[in-house]
């Protein structure tokens, strides 16, 4: 199965070489597409060196300032798409939150599903074990709060850690989409379920990041907590729809 990692970046110079090292010693058949947001500290740079490095194995996608998460993974999903290049496409940051070693149980578990969340709250999942109690229970808070309200029946809908069959993508109309920031996996994972895709979780261990500054605030937090309620009221006809609204 050829699987491409699409991973977007703002200022991951420290991260970026790491990571493209880390996904190659898996044993599987990996190639990345970075997505730049005209990273001040040279990530872009460093990206377009890794790319003279693996010719066939890292392409970079340069864009001209901070466009938001939406737009870079649909972009990267795009340009993807259109290649067919790939059989998977993987939703994965940039900062090591997101062990690489988990990819390989996730690619055996889309053998059976459409698309394969990296879950925190399954068994054998966790979060960050230096993280202090107040910052694990807004996570918590925050995963079981999009649940609720969207009806959601998987454990972790907020993850960032994706795994996905070309052939779900395909399917998915990218332009009901209008969530920006972290909002927008949520959306994502309840617009694929209203499309009665299949849906399974894997366990991973969540992270902090390594190196560099979390790009997490208060304000991302409470326009996503907003925004769930207005993504429930949009997609009201899609869910009577299911199947029929797929592409």
């Amino acid at each position: 199965m050829r699987i491409t990692v699409v991973t977007p970046t703002y200022n991951e110079a420290e991260n970026l070489p790491k990571l493209v090292s880390a996904l190659f010693a898996l044993p599987l058949e990996i190639s990345i597409l970075v997505v730049d947001d005209n990273s001040p500290d040279g990530t872009g740079h460093i990206a377009d060196e890794l790319a003279l490095k693996f010719p066939d194995r890292v392409e970079v996608m340069h864009r001209p300032g901070k466009m938001g998460l939406r737009s870079a993974y649909l972009n990267g999903f795009q340009k993807l798409l259109s290649s067919g290049t790939t059989d998977a496409i993987v939703q994965m940051d940039a900062d090591f939150s997101h062990d690489p070693i988990a990819l390989v149980e996730m690619v055996k578990k889309l053998e059976t599903c459409d698309m394969v969340l990296g879950s925190r709250y399954v068994k054998g999942g966790s979060v960050d074990k230096d993280w202090p109690q107040w910052r694990r229970i807004l996570s918590a808070f925050g995963n079981s709060y999009a649940r609720a309200i969207l009806g959601l029946p998987f454990h972790d809908v907020t993850t960032g850690y994706r795994l996905w069959k070309r052939e779900t993508l395909l399917q998915i109309p990218f332009e009901k989409i209008q969530s920006s920031g972290y909002v927008f996996l949520v959306e994502m994972a309840y617009l694929t379920h209203c499309l009665e895709f299949k849906i399974g979780e894997s366990p991973i261990y969540f992270a902090d990041r390594r190196f560099g500054k979390s790009k997490m605030s208060f304000k991302i937090q409470m326009e996503a907590a907003l925004r769930i309620w207005q993504v429930w009221w949009e997609y009201r006809g899609l869910r009577k729809a299911g199947k029929s609204a797929r592409v």
